[in-house]
C-alpha cells in the first residue's frame, strides 16, 4: 500500500476578482507551486495520483444546510458586483463564478482520500485542495472556507464506513472553529487544534478558542484547544505539544482514522502565523501521527500563504507519508515559556476527562462544565486583521528558510531505507521486498580488534555476528543505509552493544543515543562527555545517575508504557538531538512485539531515521521482522486496550523528570523551570 495524492486542476480556477488586501493571499498559485515542487522532488511520481471528484449535494448535506448549499450553487450565475456584495456578508471570504465547483471538488477530494484509505487501496494520503474548509460552518462561509472538507470527510467515514473513533488534528495557525462547532457534542470525534490566539487578540477572536473550551454535553473532553499566546513558536514547541498533550490523549482515544487539517500558515515565513517551525517539523509531526490508527492518515490542505514555505512543508509531509526518513530537526530543542504555559493549561483543562493526563497527587485546575461561546455574529476586532506591515512580514524569516533549503540539499536521502542482518533464513520471506538483506561483514582484522577486550566475543558465532553488525553500522554512518536491524547472540549482547557504541562514536557519530531494554548495563568506560546518552528501560529502580545515564523500570501497563515513552524517552531523545540511535533489546527485555515496534517507530524521528536495532536471538522470531517493517515506514501494530499507569510508575517518572528537566528542556510541561526557552 502506498500514498495517495488527490488533486484536480479545476481547483485553481477561483480567484479574487476585485481589490481586497485581506483575501488576495488565497490564490491559485498556492496549489500550482506545491504541485510543481512535489514533481521537482520526485514525490508526486511516487504517489498514487487520483483525480478529485465533486462531492454530491447529499454529501455536502452531511454538514451544511440545504439553503446554504443552494446559495453557493447560485453564485455560478452572479456577476462580479453581486459576488462582491455577497462576499461582504461573510468574514474574510470571496466568491468567484467557479467557487461552487472548486469547493465541491475540494470536499470530494477529501471524501475520495478517505474512501481509498479505508478500502485499503492506499495506506495514507494528501488531498491537495482549495478553497480550504476548517472555518466553514453549517450555514456560513468563513475565513476563505466554503465547505468544511474535513468535517464532511469525518461524517462520511462515520456514515459510510461505520467508524466510531475519528481523530482530527488541526495544525493550521488559525482556530478551526467550524470543525469545533460541528463536533463539539460528539464523543466519537476527537478534535485537536493549536492556533495563534494571543489571549483572544488574533483572528477569529473567539472565547471558545481558549484551552478551557473542552466540548459540550456528551462531547466533553473531545475538543482539545491549545492556544499559542505569543508568535515565534518553533519546532520544540510543536513537538512538545504533541508529546505532552495530543499523543497521550490520542493513544487513549485509540482512533480508527486520523484526519489532518493541514494548514501551513503555522510554518516559518508565513505572514499570517509569524511562527518559526521549519518545514521538516511537519514531517516529524506526520511521522508521529502515523503510529496511530494503523497508519491510516488522511491530510487535507488548509491554509499556507508563503509559497516557498508552503511548498517545502507539504513536500516534507508527503515524504513522511511515503515512509521516508525525515531530516533531523534544526535549532535548539528548547520550548518557549509561553508555549509551556499553554501546554500546562490544556493538560489541566483536559485532565478530568483523560486518564493519560492525570498524575498521582496532581491538583487539577477547575474547568467550565461546557465550552464557552462567543456572542452570535462577528466579534469586534481587537487588533486590525492585517495592517500595512502585512507584506513586510511575508519576507521575514527568509534567511532561516533559505538555510533550511541549503541543509536539505546537503542531506540527501540514503539510497537504502532499511537493511537487515538476520540469522533465521525464513524470516527474510516476511520482509518487505525492498528491505535489503545485508550479506557483508566488516574486515576480520578490524572485527577482531574491536572484540579483543571481550571474552564473550571470542567464539566464532559471536565474532561473525559482530562483523555483520559493524558492517551495517558503517553503512548507516556513511549515508548508504538509513536504518538497520541485526540479531546478536544472547551471551554476547552486552559486549556487542559496548563495541557498537565505541565504534559508532569513533566512526563519525557526534551524539549517540542508546536505548537499552532488559538486562544490559552501561559500559563502564563510557564517560559523560555529552556525546552519548544511555537510557535503560527495565532497570530495577528509577535513577538518574547523571544527566547522561538514566534508568527506569519497565512499566506494567499500557498507559505506564506510553507515559514512559511520551513523557521520558522521546523528550530526552528530541532534547539530545542524536545523529544515531541504538535500540538494544537484550536478554529478558520484557517488551511485547508491539511495544518494541512502537519504540522503534517513534525513535526514527530524533536522529533523522538513523536507527540501528540490535535484537537478542532468543527474542520471538518475528520481532526482527516487525522492527524492520516499522523502520521501513510501516505502521506499528496496536498496543491493545489502554490501561492507566500504576502509582509506582507515575512516581518514577515524576522523580526522573524533576532530576532531568534542568538539562533536557523537552521534558518540561510547565514554565516554572524557566531557562533559555522562557519568554
Amino acid at each position: 500500500m502506498g500514498t495517495a495524492l488527490v488533486y484536480h486542476e479545476d481547483m485553481t480556477a477561483a480567484r479574487l476578482l476585485w481589490d481586497d488586501p485581506e483575501c488576495e493571499i488565497e490564490c491559485p498559485e498556492r496549489l500550482t507551486t506545491v504541485l510543481e515542487r512535489l514533481q521537482q522532488r520526485g514525490l508526486e511520481q511516487r504517489c498514487l495520483r487520483l483525480a478529485a471528484r465533486e462531492a454530491s449535494e447529499a454529501e455536502l448535506g452531511l454538514v451544511h444546510s440545504p439553503e446554504y448549499v443552494a446559495l453557493l450553487q447560485g453564485t455560478q450565475a452572479l456577476g462580479t458586483g453581486e459576488l462582491q456584495t455577497l462576499s461582504g456578508q461573510y468574514d474574510a471570504v470571496y466568491f468567484h463564478p467557479s467557487t461552487y465547483h472548486c469547493a465541491r471538488l475540494a470536499a470530494g477530494a477529501a471524501l475520495q482520500l478517505v474512501d481509498a484509505v479505508l478500502a485499503g487501496a492506499v495506506r495514507n494520503g494528501l488531498a491537495l485542495v482549495r478553497p480550504p474548509g476548517h472555518h466553514s460552518q453549517r450555514a456560513a462561509a468563513n475565513g476563505f472556507c466554503v465547505f468544511n472538507n474535513v468535517a464532511i470527510a469525518a461524517k462520511h467515514a462515520q456514515r459510510q464506513h461505520g467508524l466510531h473513533r475519528i481523530l482530527i488534528v488541526d495544525w493550521d495557525v488559525h482556530h478551526g472553529q467550524g470543525i469545533q462547532y460541528i463536533f463539539e457534542n460528539d464523543p466519537s470525534v476527537l478534535y485537536f487544534s493549536w492556533h495563534r490566539y494571543e489571549h483572544g487578540r488574533f483572528w477569529p477572536y473567539l472565547r471558545e478558542s481558549d484551552a478551557d473550551a473542552v466540548g459540550q454535553g456528551p462531547g466533553l473532553g473531545f475538543t482539545v484547544n491549545l492556544p499559542w499566546n505569543q508568535v515565534g513558536m518553533g519546532n520544540a514547541d510543536y513537538v512538545a505539544a504533541f508529546l505532552h498533550v495530543l499523543l497521550p490523549v490520542a493513544f487513549e482515544f485509540d482512533p480508527e482514522l486520523v484526519l489532518v487539517s493541514a494548514g501551513f500558515d503555522s510554518a516559518i515565513g508565513d505572514p499570517e502565523g509569524q511562527m518559526q517551525a521549519t518545514p521538516e517539523c511537519f514531517a516529524h509531526l506526520t511521522q508521529l501521527l502515523q503510529v496511530l490508527a494503523g497508519g491510516r492518515v488522511c491530510a487535507v490542505l488548509e491554509g499556507g500563504y508563503h509559497l516557498e514555505s508552503l511548498s517545502q512543508s507539504v513536500c516534507m509531509m508527503v515524504q513522511a507519508l511515503l515512509g521516508d526518513p525525515v531530516p533531523p530537526l534544526s535549532g535548539p530543542m528548547v520550548p518557549h515559556g509561553s508555549a509551556l504555559e499553554s501546554i500546562q493549561s490544556v493538560r489541566a483543562a483536559q485532565a478530568p476527562h483523560w486518564m493519560s493526563l492525570q498524575q498521582q497527587g496532581q491538583r487539577v485546575a477547575p474547568v467550565l462544565s461546557s465550552s464557552p461561546r462567543s456572542p452570535e455574529g462577528r466579534p469586534s476586532p481587537l487588533l486590525p486583521p492585517r495592517g500595512p506591515e502585512f507584506k513586510a512580514a511575508a519576507t521575514q524569516n527568509v534567511a532561516a528558510l533559505s538555510s533550511f533549503l541549503d541543509q536539505l540539499r546537503l542531506s540527501p536521502t540514503p539510497p537504502v531505507r532499511t537493511a537487515v542482518a538476520l540469522t533465521a533464513p525464513d524470516a527474510v520471506l516476511a520482509l518487505p521486498s525492498d528491505v535489503l538483506c545485508e550479506e557483508g561483514s566488516a574486515p576480520q582484522e578490524e572485527t577482531q580488534a574491536w572484540a579483543r577486550p571481550h571474552e564473550a566475543l571470542a567464539q566464532d558465532g559471536a565474532l561473525t555476528a559482530l562483523g555483520k553488525v559493524l558492517y551495517l553500522l558503517d553503512r548507516i554512518l556513511d549515508g548508504q543505509v538509513s536504518s538497520g536491524i541485526a540479531v546478536t547472540p544472547a551471551s554476547a549482547a552486552a559486549a556487542t552493544l559496548d563495541v557498537v557504541i565505541r565504534c559508532g562514536l569513533s566512526h563519525g557519530a557526534q551524539r549517540l543515543l542508546c536505548l537499552a531494554v532488559g538486562q544490559l548495563d552501561r559500559p563502564p568506560d563510557l564517560t559523560d562527555d555529552g556525546r552519548n546518552l544511555w537510557l535503560n528501560i527495565g532497570g530495577k529502580e528509577a535513577a538518574a545517575l547523571s544527566m547522561f545515564h538514566v534508568s527506569v523500570p519497565l512499566p506494567g501497563t499500557t498507559g505506564g508504557f506510553l507515559s514512559c515513552v511520551l513523557a521520558l524517552v522521546l523528550p530526552l531523545a528530541y532534547s539530545f538531538q542524536p545523529d544515531l540511535v541504538l535500540v538494544a533489546l537484550g536478554p529478558a527485555h520484557g517488551l511485547r512485539d508491539p511495544q518494541a515496534a512502537l519504540l522503534a517507530a517513534l525513535l526514527r524521528g530524533p536522529a533523522g531515521g538513523r536507527v540501528l536495532a540490535l535484537v537478542d536471538e532468543e527474542s520471538t522470531p518475528q520481532l526482527a521482522v516487525v522492527l524492520a517493517r516499522v523502520l521501513h515506514g510501516e505502521a506499528a501494530p496496536s498496543l491493545g486496550p489502554f490501561s492507566m499507569a500504576s502509582p509506582e510508575d507515575v512516581q518514577s517518572l515524576v522523580q526522573l523528570r524533576g532530576q532531568l528537566e534542568p538539562r533536557w528542556k523537552m521534558l518540561q510541561v510547565a514554565s516554572e523551570a524557566g531557562g533559555p526557552g522562557s519568554g
